[in-house]
């Protein structure tokens, strides 16, 4: 007799229905003739196109090659790079270069949004950690989250990534170090009672491969994903075009490469893991994104065009590079609440609309760090002196590298 069929759980189920609207969503938004549709005469109309017409430019250039590689980098990071060994090395008896260095750079590693970091950060702090470490791993959170920085340079250009990416990193050891400054008193006798305790430990997870195959690994998806959206140069140069050429052959090799990692260095239940860790990320992300896109372009439309809110709004408000603009794109970057990767459609919208690289910068590095509510639990956690004296660190130096960047850009 045939064996009996095998029941779906009702997860699978529940998670079978998202990922079919999600595909379903993605094809409508690929394929569908929204040029083709009647602009109208009215200005609600106008936005209701631009909003469809900028879902479809995601749609078709950003997704498949850039977003779906990026989740499932950011899959591999959350699975087989420890967390705990990353949170040891960040206690007031670390050693000074070492804690701020993997402080700086834990976004990278944990990928959260401003609300999601806040637990992360009361659990160290209330461990024992040290407030410049603390503080530096607080901003790095959710500023250098990796799959941000990557559409950012790939939507608003290298530029704006680069600096967004560098900035981020360097915020983080000055906030770390002015904090650590500013309270250094309080620093010092923590350290002494935690030296007295025994310091501040968390068990680091144990290593199951070589170091260098695990960066094997990692290079080779990030690798597939830097070739597969390899531009064509603007500008005539012989190397660019000739790997510009050969974009897709280098892709191809280091995908089979990355086919035969996994097959000779991963268990079966690893790849489930980091399958199953992708999916979060995807069921997570991408809802609030394409939600995210569609109000932008009701708002602010594509580049270049107009929407709901007139162009010379936002030239009068973050137009230019003066230190107004800046400093308003900060403080209201600050206030604000950015699901993740939200930023980057608000950003191309108010690009497209009249505002200035400058202060678009500013609003990059404050706005993903900072929030009305997630500064209402870090006042929770350290109180409202040491919350004021974090956000106005990270208000004045997002405006002032909006400056500087504004004055090369």
């Amino acid at each position: 007799m045939p064996p009996p069929a095998r029941r779906l759980s009702p997860e699978s189920v529940r998670a079978t229905a998202i990922l079919g609207a999600m595909v379903v969503v993605f094809l409508l938004a690929y394929f569908l003739p929204f040029q083709a549709l009647p602009a109208g005469e009215t200005r609600i109309a106008v936005a209701g196109r631009e909003a469809l017409l900028m879902l479809q430019d995601y749609a078709q250039h950003h997704v498949i090659l850039c977003l779906v590689p990026a989740l499932f980098i950011a899959g591999a990071i959350s699975c087989f790079v420890s967390q705990a060994a990353v949170m040891k090395y960040l206690g007031p008896t670390a050693k000074k270069l070492v804690a701020y260095s993997v402080a700086s750079v834990s976004g990278t590693i944990l990928a959260v949004c401003s609300c999601t970091v806040l637990p992360l950060f009361a659990g160290i702090w209330t461990r024992g950690a040290g407030l410049g470490p603390a503080s530096a791993f607080l901003y790095s959170g959710p500023a250098i989250n990796v799959l941000a920085i990557i559409l950012t340079a790939r939507i608003l250009g290298w530029e704006i990534g680069l600096a967004r990416a560098g900035a981020a990193v360097g915020f983080s050891f000055i906030v770390g170090l002015a904090m650590h400054v500013i309270y250094r008193k309080e620093e010092r006798a923590k350290a002494e009672e935690a030296r007295a305790n025994g310091g501040f430990v968390l068990p680091e997870g144990a290593a199951d491969r070589p170091l260098w195959k695990t960066a094997s690994y990692f290079a080779a998806m990030v690798g597939i994903l830097v070739f597969a959206n390899w531009a064509r140069p603007a500008a005539p140069n012989a190397l660019w075009e000739a790997l510009f050429a050969a974009k897709w052959v280098i892709t191809g090799v280091l995908f089979v490469a990355l086919v035969a990692m996994l097959r000779l260095w991963f268990t079966r239940d690893e790849l489930k893991q980091w399958v199953g860790s992708t999916w979060f990320f995807a069921k997570q992300i991408l809802p609030l994104l394409f939600i995210g896109v569609l109000v932008s372009g009701v708002l602010l439309g594509r580049p270049g065009q107009e929407a709901l809110i007139p162009n010379r709004w936002i030239e009068q408000a973050v137009g230019g590079n003066s230190l107004g603009a800046n400093l308003f794109a900060s403080v209201a970057g600050a206030l604000m609440y950015f699901a993740t990767l939200t930023e980057v459609p608000i950003l191309q919208g108010l690009l497209g609309s009249g505002m200035g690289k400058g202060p678009a910068l500013a609003l990059l590095l404050a706005g993903p760090a900072l929030s009305l509510p997630s500064m209402l639990v870090i006042r929770s956690v350290v109180g409202t002196q040491k919350m004021l004296v974090y956000v106005a660190l990270v208000a004045v130096l997002s405006t002032v590298a909006g400056l500087v960047f504004g004055m090369f850009r």
